[in-house]
């Protein structure tokens, strides 16, 4: 089968530095493929060179013939005069090409030149089909947007934040459903239900797709192919998040176990290099080659995992903060009733606590952070913090750096190193490297970094400070993967308070151990456990919340006709499930088991890396419905079980 894309020795450098290294793989139809690999090497770059954005030094990017291809940039450009529908529709998306005479006289399907009346019957075919066309995306356009929380398609692009942009641009690649998608950070200026509606929209049908994202679950759930690009080599993995981190591991055991063994075989042949020529014998010439072959192995570096750090100097008194009844509001332009982000909001920080906030986009979760650093004034009410706190805030917006200081100075102009008690220290440069900056790149200049780079060094100026309380808003955003690993280990074992905001539900369910939930105009949850508890939580819970919101509505007359004789009310008990419904449960349950066995079988043998490319087609089809149809079971057999719950 032809795949959709073929890449064929790639490479890229830009100046000395080699950004891309002869690299070739391939996606075929129906494969969801994540591309991994740190900061700086490339995956933007390579993202837009298969777009057509950037040249090449060497190599080929070649498509199937006749395919149509989305991209989404992570930084998209937008003409602010335009509305969003016409954003999201320039003319030449409104529909695919239909034959007309440029395509007729430029087709290699047709020898001879079409008459004058096949060009007028074309282009009347083309209008029609045109305007048909446009219809069924303009409405499909409504329901993308309004799942992305932009409903006004008239709105000026200018009146948009940059975030409500963000989302614009991910829906346009959406709606005029290419044949393959390449999204570069799909998930950032996204909240967590948008977030969980993308993974839903990804995984229905046979779409084929290469993206690159570090939201681990969004890897887990879309992904059923992952590529590394480790060390200027292309490592490809026929399974999803988890399975790559499994068969990853094995790699990196099994590559240092033969960098180990060259190692000793490497000390023998030096001993016996190292003679006089007429000592090593005549037939020596094959002995030296391999000698150098080794020589490469054997100085490769083992990635071993680096000592946990603990430190046992930061202290931080009993009282943390106490929000007191504060209140906060913006006024709505055109509207009476203004945004409610606080109302009467009282809560006592407790010490050593992890706390994870979430919520819609503009449910005022940012807004909430600014309040407590001071920089927000509260309409009412106040923070009261304790004489020992040291915030240390990682702001979305980031820090602007000088582009002529080197890595290492920015980090030394804040400390030389952090104080780790024990008589133990943490230099500037041992931090650096702790996150990944190796000690050439330390002495790099900032202009040199990509953007992820920079949020990173911006992290590292934020730890050198040695807060005790730290603040992240949206840490995770550009961070790579083997970041957030070391930043997760740092904040476990982080001894202070932490306030995490991020959209990132991996990284929320590693460090808090409770949630604010904003849930908008004023209203504030405060949920014990993290974000996947929180989440079914709300799964197992949707009869009482929609019971909840029923009474609400009820009249008075409503109630008193579901009294009893004793008084009570009998709509609050759960009745008997009809002689049908259970026959249901029964036959749900039987569904569900069958269901669950065929997407193991399927996983099992999409894992085992051993299959032919019509089975992998196969099973990629069938994957994303065995999914839908156990979601959808699932849902029906929980409304039953609850129906049920007193029989």
């Amino acid at each position: 089968m032809i795949p959709l894309l073929d890449i064929q020795n790639l490479s890229k450098r830009f100046g000395e530095r080699i950004i891309i290294n002869d690299i070739s793989f391939s996606i075929g139809e129906g494969e969801k493929v994540g591309l991994i690999a740190q900061n700086g090497v490339g995956k933007s770059t390579l993202l837009s060179i298969i777009a057509g954005e950037e040249p090449q030094d060497s190599g080929k990017v070649i498509f199937r013939n006749g395919i149509r291809v989305g991209f989404l940039h992570q930084k998209q450009t937008f003409n602010p005069e335009e509305t969003v529908l016409q954003t999201c529709f320039p003319q030449s998306a409104l529909y695919p090409p239909t034959p007309s005479a440029a395509a007729w006289s430029a087709s290699p399907l047709f020898d001879a030149q079409p008459s004058t009346a096949a060009y007028a019957q074309s282009d009347a075919i083309a209008s029609d089909y045109a305007s048909e066309q446009e219809d069924a995306l303009i409405l499909k356009a409504k329901q993308v947007l309004t799942s992305l929380k932009i409903p006004n398609l008239n709105q000026k692009i200018s009146q948009l934040s940059g975030g409500q942009q963000k989302r614009v641009a991910l829906a346009s690649v959406l709606i005029t459903e290419p044949d393959l998608l390449i999204l570069d950070e799909p998930t950032n200026h996204l909240d967590l239900e948008m977030i969980e509606w993308l993974e839903a929209y990804l995984r229905r049908g046979n779409k084929t797709l290469l993206m690159v994202t570090h939201d681990r679950y969004f890897l887990d759930n879309v992904c059923n192919q992952i590529i590394e690009i480790d060390d200027n080599t292309i490592y490809t993995y026929r399974g999803n998040f988890s399975y790559y981190l499994e068969k990853r591991q094995q790699r990196i055991d099994v590559r240092n176990a033969t960098i180990a063994s060259a190692n000793n075989l490497y000390r023998k042949e030096l001993e016996w290099m190292r003679r006089q020529p007429q000592a090593r014998g005549h037939k020596a010439r094959y002995r030296e080659e391999a000698f150098y072959e080794l020589e490469k192995i054997a100085k490769q570096r083992i990635q071993e995992r680096q000592v946990r750090l603990k430190n046992s100097n930061t202290y931080i008194g009993s009282k943390i903060f106490e929000c007191q009844y504060v209140s906060k509001s913006f006024p709505i332009e055109g509207k009476d009733e203004p945004l409610v982000i606080l109302k009467d909001f009282y809560y006592n920080f407790s010490r050593y606590e992890k706390m994870g906030i979430v919520g819609n986009n503009g449910a005022g979760k940012s807004t909430f952070i600014k309040l407590l650093l001071g920089l927000e004034r509260p309409d009412s009410g106040q923070f009261d913090i304790g004489q020992t706190v040291r915030f240390g805030y990682f702001s979305q917006e980031g820090l602007a750096f000088r582009p002529d200081q080197r890595v290492i100075d920015v980090v030394r102009d804040i400390a030389e190193y952090i104080n780790l008690g024990n008589g133990k220290h943490l230099t500037a440069a041992q931090l650096l490297e702790r996150f990944l900056f190796s000690r050439k790149q330390q002495y790099d200049y900032i202009e040199k970094l990509s953007g992820g780079e920079q949020r990173k060094l911006y992290l590292c100026t934020v730890l050198m400070q040695d807060p005790n309380f730290l603040i992240l808003d949206e840490p995770t955003n550009d961070l790579d993967i083997q970041t957030l690993e070391v930043l997760e280990e740092y904040l476990q074992d982080f001894p202070g308070c932490v306030i995490i905001v991020s959209h990132d539900r991996f990284f929320t369910d590693k460090i808090v151990d409770h949630l604010l939930v904003f849930h908008g105009n004023g209203n504030v949850q405060d949920f014990p456990g993290n974000y996947s508890q929180y989440r079914q939580y709300q799964k197992l819970s949707p009869m009482a919340e929609s019971s909840k919101g029923k009474e609400v509505k009820e009249s008075k007359e409503g109630k008193e006709s579901r009294e009893g004789k004793d008084g009570k009310e009998g709509g609050g008990k759960p009745r008997k499930l009809s002689y049908k419904e259970q026959r249901e449960l029964e036959q749900l349950e039987k569904d569900i088991a069958a269901l669950e066995a065929e997407k193991k079988t399927i996983v099992e043998e999409l894992s085992a890396g051993n299959i032919s490319t019509d089975r992998i087609v196969k099973h990629s089809k069938r994957l994303p419905e065995v999914e839908a149809q156990l979601d959808e079971k699932e849902m029906r057999w929980l409304e039953l079980q609850e129906m049920g719950m007193a029989t």
